[in-house]
């Protein structure tokens, strides 16, 4: 059996080659990023060898590359869940359920690739992530994980659009959070139909606004939520 490192290679090489079916509105959702990553690889500019970190990564939210390394961060631990279940989903997944499931990892994977290409050298390690409190065999125990992930993105995109210089950057990340929107949607509309995005099962705090579809969450308060599915050690400063 592959292991997931294999496997995510595997995913890379074929993001832009495999034959997707246009089930539904995510697919022209994703393959739009994968044309943004493309451009942005073809747009980034040479900004020097940043030496890494002694321990861990670093985000460092001085200007627009803490930010974007940020989100590279959530989208390098997104990847890596719907890889491992994409390879491997629960048997009680329909046909409809695992076609989808594979969908939204091409779109992570899009999304990934897209900021470790715009950052260039400044991009943070790859990550290694701890799913231990993930039975990736059980529909529910994958539906919940699937549900956080895509509402604590959401959340975390909306927090920290403000500090965004560069409206360039601040287009594309606006056009990534709404495809993370609709994972979330869709993901909510397998567990609960018509249900609603709700910070309080993130949070705890009330943190979420009545009526809305969707919230935010500053860097503080998405990281250490982050931290239980990610090992490496994440250093911020100037936040």
């Amino acid at each position: 059996m592959k292991n997931l490192q294999q496997l995510e290679e595997q995913e890379e090489r074929s993001i832009l080659t495999a034959p997707l079916q246009r089930r539904s509105f995510l697919q022209f959702a994703g393959a739009g990023m994968a044309g943004a990553a493309l451009l942005a690889a073809g747009c980034t500019k040479d900004r020097g060898i940043v030496a890494p970190p002694s321990t861990g990564a670093t985000l460092d939210f001085k200007d627009d590359f803490g930010v974007l390394n940020y989100a590279y961060a959530l989208e390098q631990l997104e990847a890596a869940f719907y890889i491992q279940v994409a390879s491997a989903p629960p048997a009680a997944f329909t046909q409809a359920e695992k076609a989808y499931f594979q969908d939204i990892q091409f779109h992570e994977i899009a999304h990934r690739e897209f900021f470790k290409k715009a950052l260039g050298s400044a991009a943070i390690g790859s990550l290694e992530v701890n799913f231990s409190s993930i039975n990736f065999s059980d529909k529910a125990s994958v539906l919940g994980a699937a549900k956080a992930f895509e509402d604590l993105g959401v959340a975390a995109y909306n927090g920290a659009g403000v500090r965004i210089k560069d409206v360039n950057y601040l287009l594309l990340a606006g056009k990534i959070v709404s495809v993370e929107a609709r994972h979330a949607a869709y993901i909510r509309d397998l567990i609960s139909a018509g249900s609603f995005a709700n910070l309080n099962e993130l949070t705890g705090s009330g943190a979420s606004v009545s009526g809305a579809l969707d919230a935010s969450l500053t860097p503080d308060k998405v990281l250490p939520i982050a931290a239980t599915f990610i090992k490496t050690k994440i250093n911020v400063i100037n936040l």
